[in-house]
C-alpha cells in the first residue's frame, strides 16, 4: 500500500497477439495506491481491510495463456469501478448531485459508488465530499477503468463472436458475519458467483468449479456473493458474452491483518495458474464448435 498523487488508473496485461483468446480477467478491487486527496478519518490498517490484496498477483499468469488482465491500482474504497454510477448515496454530498440517482442496497449497507464506512463503528469520513471532487473519483479513476474493461470485451467479440470473463475477488473469512447473515455458517473456499445463472453459460461455472474441486478446495455457487454490476453489464449469455465473478478466501493465501502474503500464497498462485489453463482451453474448445 501506498500513497500517491493521482497515479494511472489500472493497469492492463495482454497476452501475446499469436496466444490471444477472448477470455478476459479483471481485478477491481486490488488496488493499493492511495490517492492523497483522500481525506480519510480511517486508520491505514483499517482501510487495508477493503482491499482485495494481491488478487490480481494472485491470477497474474492470466497473459500466459492467451488472457488478458485487468487491474485496478486505487483502492476501492477511494471509489469502487463494481458499483454503478447512479449507486451513490446523496447523504454523502454537500449539495445536489447533477445527474439522476438510483442508491441501491450497496448504498444503503455504505459500500456504494463512494463507502461510507468501513464498518459501522469506522466511518470514512468527517465531513461531506463535494460534488466536484466526487466527479474528478469518476474522472480519474471509475471511468477509465470501466472503459479500458469495455475496449477489451468488445475487441474480443469482435475478433472472436464472444467473450467469457472473469471478475476476480477476494473475500474475509467473516464474510457471513459481515453481511449480516449466519456467523456460525462455514465460509467456502471459493465462491463462484454468476447471478443465479443469468450471466454466462453453465459450461463456464462448471469447467472453473470442476477445476478447483480437483484441486482440494471448497467451492460454492452465489453465496453469499453473487456478483454485482460488472456482471450484470457484461454478462449476456444469449449474446455470447459470459461473465463468472471468483470470491477466494483470504486466509488461504494472506494474514488478514496484515495483508501480507501467507506461507499458501504461492501454491495457491499455481493452482490457479493451472484453473487458468484448464479455462483457456474450455474457451478455444468453444470457439471451435
Amino acid at each position: 500500500m501506498t500513497q500517491t498523487e493521482h497515479a494511472p488508473a489500472l493497469v492492463l496485461h495482454r497476452p501475446v497477439q499469436a496466444r490471444w483468446i477472448p477470455l478476459v480477467c479483471d481485478s477491481p478491487h486490488s488496488g493499493v495506491e492511495y490517492p492523497s486527496d483522500f481525506g480519510t478519518v480511517a486508520p491505514w490498517a483499517a482501510l487495508r481491510q477493503a482491499e482485495d490484496t494481491d488478487v490480481d498477483a494472485l491470477w497474474s499468469a492470466a497473459p500466459e495463456v492467451g488472457a488478458t488482465l485487468v487491474a485496478a491500482r486505487f483502492p476501492r474504497s477511494y471509489i469502487d469501478p463494481n458499483r454503478a454510477l447512479e449507486d451513490l448515496d446523496p447523504g454523502l454530498l454537500d449539495g445536489p448531485w447533477p445527474h439522476p440517482l438510483q442508491p441501491g442496497e450497496k448504498s444503503r449497507l455504505g459500500y456504494g459508488l463512494i463507502w461510507k464506512q468501513l464498518h459501522q463503528e469506522q466511518p470514512l469520513y468527517a465531513r461531506k465530499l463535494t460534488v466536484d471532487e466526487v466527479q474528478q473519483r469518476i474522472d480519474r479513476c471509475w471511468r477509465p477503468y470501466r472503459e479500458a474493461l469495455a475496449r477489451e470485451v468488445e475487441l474480443a467479440v469482435a475478433r472472436f463472436g464472444g467473450v467469457w470473463h472473469l471478475n476476480l475477488h477476494s473475500m474475509p473469512d467473516n464474510a457471513y458475519a459481515r453481511l449480516g447473515l449466519n456467523p456460525q455458517r462455514r465460509l467456502a473456499d471459493f465462491v463462484l458467483g454468476d447471478r443465479d445463472g443469468s450471466t454466462c453459460e453453465p459450461g463456464f461455472i462448471e469447467v472453473v468449479e470442476r477445476s478447483l474441486l480437483a484441486r482440494g478446495y471448497t467451492v460454492a455457487r452465489n453465496d453469499p456473493y453473487k456478483g454485482v454490476a460488472l456482471l450484470a453489464q457484461i454478462g449476456q449469455p444469449a449474446h455470447n458474452r459470459h461473465s463468472l465473478q471468483i470470491e477466494v478466501r483470504r486466509p488461504l493465501y494472506m494474514h488478514e491483518a496484515t495483508r501480507e502474503r501467507s506461507g499458501g500464497f504461492e501454491a495457491l498462485r499455481v493452482h490457479l495458474t493451472e484453473v487458468l489453463g484448464e479455462v483457456a482451453n474450455y474457451v478455444r474448445a468453444r470457439l471451435s464448435n
